[in-house]
C-alpha cells in the first residue's frame, strides 16, 4: 500500500507519532538558508549587471538572472518531496532541437516553464523563506523557550528566577518545569499548524513550478498513446506488404526468370532465341529491383539478428567507408529497431550525398535505459533538417518513440546525427534467433 499523503495523515491519529512533523520541520528550516543565499544572489546580479551593462559585461550576469530560476525550481522539486512525495514534480523543460549553447540558451528563453520558474525564483527569495523562517522559529522558539525554562534558571538565573521566553518570570524550580511541561503539551498542539502551512506551501510550488494541467497532461498522454498505435499499425502493415511481396510477386518472378531459361535453352531459331533472352533480362532486372524493394520496406537481417547486424549490413554497402562501434547486448522491441535502423539510413545516404566526406562512424550503445545511435562524418558540414534531406521525417519518427534527433552541423564539418530512444529490452527477440519467414 502507498503511504498516505500530508492531507491525509493530519486526518490521522498516529499523526504526532508518525515522521511527518519532522519533516514539515526539516522542510521549513532548510527553506530559510536557502532563501537567504537565494536573495543575495539575485540581488548580486541585478545590480553587477544593470551597472556593467553599458559596457556589455552585465548581458551575460542579466541572462543569468533570468536563468536562476532554473537550479532554484530543481532543488525545490528535490525538497518538495520532503511534505509532498506522493507523485513527484516532473520537469517541464524541452530537449532543444540541436547540441550546443545557443540552441539551449534560445529554447529556454522561448518556454513558458523558465519564466514561470523565474517568478517562483523571485516570490521564494523575496518573500517566503522570510514568512517561513517566522513559522519555524515561532514553533521551535516558543516551545523551546518553555521547555529550556529550568536550564535557564540553573543556569542563567543562579538557581532564583528565570525569563520564561521574555514575557515573564518565574522564580521557583516548580514553577519552572510546570512552565517546561506546558511546552511540552504545545509542541504537539503547534505539530498540525506546521503541516497546514506546509500541504499550502506544498501546492503553492506546485502550481508555480507545474507547466501543465491535469488535463493537458491527459491529453497528452492520449495523444502519445494514439500516436503509438499508429506506428504499430503502420509496421505492422509494412510487414504485411514485404512478406506478401517476398511470398507472392517476388517467388512468381523467379518461376518465370527459370521458365524463360529454359525456354532459352530448348528454342533453336534465331529471332525466338534473341526474344527469349530479352524477357530472360527483364525478368532477372524486375527480379533484382523487387528484392532491392523488399529489402527497402523491411530488411530481413533486421528481423532475423537485430539491429547491430542490420547497421553492419547497411555500412557495408555504403559507398563511404564506414567504421562501427556498437554495442548492443540485446534485442529491442521491433518499433525501436526499424526507427533507428531508418534513421542510420538515413544519416548515412545524407553522408554519401551531401557532406563530400572521406569517412563516418556509427557508433551505438545503450545509456541508462536510452539507445543512443551517433552517426559522424568528416565532410564540409551545414546539414539542416528544413532542406528536405529527410531529417525532419525521421525526427518525427522517432519523437513518437520519445526520443530525440540531435543534428551539430556547423559550416566545415563534421557533421554529428545523434539520436536518443528510449528502449526496454524484448526477452522473446533473441540475437540469435532463427530467420524467418
Amino acid at each position: 500500500m502507498h503511504s498516505p499523503s500530508l492531507w491525509q495523515a493530519l486526518h490521522q491519529r498516529r499523526y504526532l507519532r508518525s515522521g511527518w512533523p519532522w519533516r514539515c520541520a526539516l522542510y521549513f528550516l532548510t527553506s530559510v538558508p536557502l532563501g537567504a543565499a537565494l536573495l543575495a544572489c539575485l540581488l548580486v546580479l541585478a545590480l553587477a549587471g544593470s551597472l556593467l551593462t553599458v559596457v556589455l559585461v552585465g548581458v551575460p550576469l542579466l541572462l543569468t538572472l533570468v536563468l536562476a530560476g532554473l537550479p532554484v525550481a530543481h532543488v525545490e522539486r528535490r525538497r518538495l518531496r520532503l511534505i509532498d512525495p506522493a507523485v513527484p514534480l516532473a520537469d517541464a523543460h524541452q530537449d532543444p532541437p540541436r547540441t550546443g549553447p545557443a540552441a539551449w540558451l534560445r529554447t529556454r528563453l522561448q518556454e513558458r516553464s523558465t519564466w514561470r520558474e523565474l517568478g517562483y525564483a523571485l516570490l521564494f527569495g523575496c518573500l517566503l523563506w522570510p514568512l517561513e523562517a517566522a513559522v519555524i522559529g515561532t514553533v521551535l522558539g516558543v516551545s523551546g523557550g518553555l521547555i529550556s525554562t529550568p536550564l535557564v534558571m540553573a543556569t542563567a538565573g543562579g538557581g532564583e528566577e528565570a525569563r520564561v521566553i521574555k514575557l515573564w518570570l518565574v522564580h521557583s524550580y516548580p514553577a519552572a518545569f510546570a512552565v517546561a511541561l506546558a511546552g511540552l503539551l504545545l509542541l504537539p498542539l503547534l505539530a498540525y499548524p506546521l503541516g497546514l502551512l506546509a500541504v499550502g506551501r506544498a501546492q503553492l510550488t506546485r502550481l508555480l513550478l507545474d507547466g501543465a494541467s491535469p488535463q493537458d497532461d491527459l491529453r497528452v498522454r492520449e495523444l502519445s498513446r494514439s500516436r503509438m498505435r499508429l506506428v504499430t499499425a503502420f509496421e505492422a502493415e509494412r510487414r504485411r506488404i514485404e512478406r506478401d511481396l517476398h511470398d507472392g510477386a517476388q517467388q512468381r518472378l523467379v518461376s518465370l526468370s527459370m521458365r524463360l531459361g529454359l525456354a532459352r535453352l530448348d528454342a533453336r531459331e534465331e529471332p525466338l532465341a534473341e526474344l527469349l533472352a530479352q524477357a530472360h533480362g527483364e525478368a532477372q532486372a524486375a527480379l533484382v529491383e523487387l528484392r532491392e524493394l523488399i529489402q527497402g520496406i523491411h530488411p530481413r537481417v533486421l528481423t532475423d539478428r537485430g539491429l547491430a547486424a542490420a547497421i553492419e549490413d547497411i555500412a557495408d554497402r555504403s559507398p563511404v567507408p564506414v567504421d562501427l562501434d556498437l554495442d548492443l547486448p540485446h534485442r529491442f522491441l521491433e518499433a525501436v529497431e526499424s526507427a533507428v535502423y531508418f534513421a542510420v539510413c538515413e544519416a548515412l545516404a545524407n553522408v554519401a550525398k551531401h557532406s563530400r566526406a572521406t569517412r563516418a562512424t556509427v557508433e551505438a550503445r545503450v545509456d541508462q535505459g536510452q539507445l543512443v545511435v551517433r552517426v559522424r562524418d568528416n565532410g564540409v558540414g551545414g546539414a539542416d533538417e528544413a532542406d528536405g534531406t529527410g531529417l525532419e521525417g525521421v525526427a518525427d519518427r522517432i519523437s513518437v518513440l520519445g526520443g530525440h534527433l540531435l543534428v551539430s552541423s556547423p559550416s566545415g564539418g563534421p557533421t554529428v546525427f545523434r539520436l536518443l530512444v528510449p528502449c526496454t529490452p524484448a526477452p522473446d527477440r533473441r540475437l540469435d534467433a532463427p530467420p524467418t519467414r
